[in-house]
């Protein structure tokens, strides 16, 4: 069985986090780098814990690569990750439940059977993506 949460390397850089449905852990835990532009985190609390109200400060940031979350609502889903070179690295199997943050190089996916899944990336929306046709030792 694959870890709970497994990186993805692609051209040494961490291409992908997959947070798998069975991983547990008390508290929270954040399992994404610090200086990440997209955060992911994982948060267990029992019943009647209390979060304290907050408003988040307007803070200025600078993003210059879109990341995105995808969770798989339903569903297997192929993710083919791909160096930015365009040519095809490694692939990796989502399920029900499953959690991912794409955060370098490129990616393509492909159905394995009826799924639904949720998107969450930075905003605005940008036409920010180049899309490519897969080369040679590609899937």
């Amino acid at each position: 069985m694959n870890s709970p949460i497994e990186q993805v390397h692609i051209d040494g850089r961490i291409g992908a986090i997959i947070v798998r449905n069975e991983f547990r852990t008390d508290g929270i835990q954040f399992v994404t780098p610090a200086d990440f532009s997209q955060q992911l985190g994982f948060m267990r609390r029992p019943t009647g814990y209390q979060i304290q109200p907050h408003i988040h400060k307007h803070v200025e940031r600078e993003t210059t690569l879109t990341q995105e979350v995808l969770y798989v609502r339903l569903g297997r889903v192929r993710v083919d990750f791909y160096g930015d070179d365009e040519t095809f690295r490694e692939s990796r199997e989502i399920r029900t439940g499953d959690v991912i943050l794409l955060s370098a190089g490129g990616h393509g996916f492909e159905m394995l059977e009826d799924s639904e899944l949720i998107e969450v990336k930075q905003g605005p929306y940008l036409d920010d993506k180049r899309r490519f046709t897969p080369g040679s030792g590609s899937r």
